[in-house]
């Protein structure tokens, strides 16, 4: 099925958009890839119910998943993957530890947060993304199943993915990878996670991770960028469900401007590791993204940012669409030179 929708999409932008019924849909000077728009398209505009409990939200979603991974491209015969559980203050965290065939003892690793706006998705929704990471990094993955909100509010999906990262230094001899070369890593609600982690040890004087990979990251939880507003619907992420997201993570909202809430609100950026941020043109998240990066090579911070005009929020679990492997392939190329 993937193979077949995959040469689907390979067909002529304009044959494309002609079967969603549109013209290139346009914000400023991007115009949206017509996969993305088809897509869309025959997805439609209803979301989430919001006037439910978020446990049902996480079935329902859970449910969507698993469908659409029917559509994704097989999983690597080139990586393993086992699962470890650990302990932090009697909350147990599942992370998956993927592993490229042939690689090396003291090799570089990535602990990466999976995105889902802290109250969705987990481990298994992002299963063949990290595996594919891995492959193309030649490095261990190690993929976090940080605990939930709005069971678990701010911080304590932070101190999960805390918990992770220094698991993963503290047992490094075991795990066999290098511990100079530790990384972190998230998409959304994931890249909010990996820069507020990074924060963190920076504030406190710990043991840094050895670069960032924020793809499309969370990082101004006030929603004031014009970005939040032009694509507020239609897009696949909506203004509603970011607002949705940002209650169930925050039990105060007096929070919000806290660095470690949103990183681009924190004093300075200078001293963090090395970035690799992904945005996505038609993404509600765009500007903060955006900004985040500029923050950061303001901040005298190595930061690669590529910017995909013409993408939507949430493509790298997209792969069918013609030229996203392409672009995670560059993404991968990119955080290679700084992990």
């Amino acid at each position: 099925m993937f193979i077949f929708l995959k040469l689907f999409f390979k067909l002529p932008g304009s044959f494309l958009l002609w079967l969603s019924g549109k013209d290139q849909m346009t914000n400023g000077h991007r115009r949206l890839d017509p996969g993305f728009q088809l897509l869309l398209h025959y997805m439609g505009d209803e979301g989430a119910d919001f006037s439910l409990p978020a446990s049902k939200i996480r079935e329902q979603t859970a449910e969507q998943t698993k469908t659409f991974s029917a559509f994704d491209p097989p999983f690597s015969k080139d990586v393993s993957f086992k699962d470890h559980e650990i302990n932090r203050s009697g909350n147990l965290i599942r992370i998956r530890e993927y592993v490229p065939k042939g690689i090396k003892e003291n090799a570089a690793s990535l602990v990466y947060f999976h995105g889902g706006g802290w109250a969705l998705l987990d481990i298994e929704s992002h299963h063949r993304f990290t595996g594919f990471l891995a492959k193309e990094l030649n490095a261990k993955v190690f993929s976090v199943d940080y605990s939930l909100a709005p069971e678990k509010t701010y911080p304590q999906g932070l101190y999960d993915c805390e918990a992770a990262f220094n698991w993963v230094r503290e047992n490094h001899k075991g795990l066999a990878v290098n511990h100079e070369k530790i990384s972190v890593g998230g998409d959304s609600a994931g890249g909010n996670l990996a820069a507020a982690l990074c924060l963190k040890c920076n504030q406190e004087e710990k043991y840094l991770p050895r670069a960032q990979l924020l793809l499309y990251p969370a990082t101004a939880l006030d929603f004031l960028h014009p970005s939040i507003e032009e694509l507020s619907e239609g897009f696949m992420l909506t203004k509603e469900a970011m607002l949705w997201f940002r209650d169930q993570y925050l039990s105060d909202q007096e929070s919000i401007k806290e660095p470690l809430v949103s990183p681009l609100f924190a004093e300075s950026l200078s001293g963090l590791p090395s970035a690799v941020v992904v945005t996505a043109g038609f993404d509600p998240l765009r500007d903060e993204g955006d900004r985040y990066a500029e923050s950061l090579i303001n901040s005298g911070v190595e930061t690669h940012h590529l910017t995909f005009d013409g993408y939507i929020h949430g493509f790298a679990n997209m792969e069918l669409i013609s030229g996203v492997d392409d672009a995670l392939k560059l993404i991968c190329y990119d955080f290679k030179k700084v992990f």
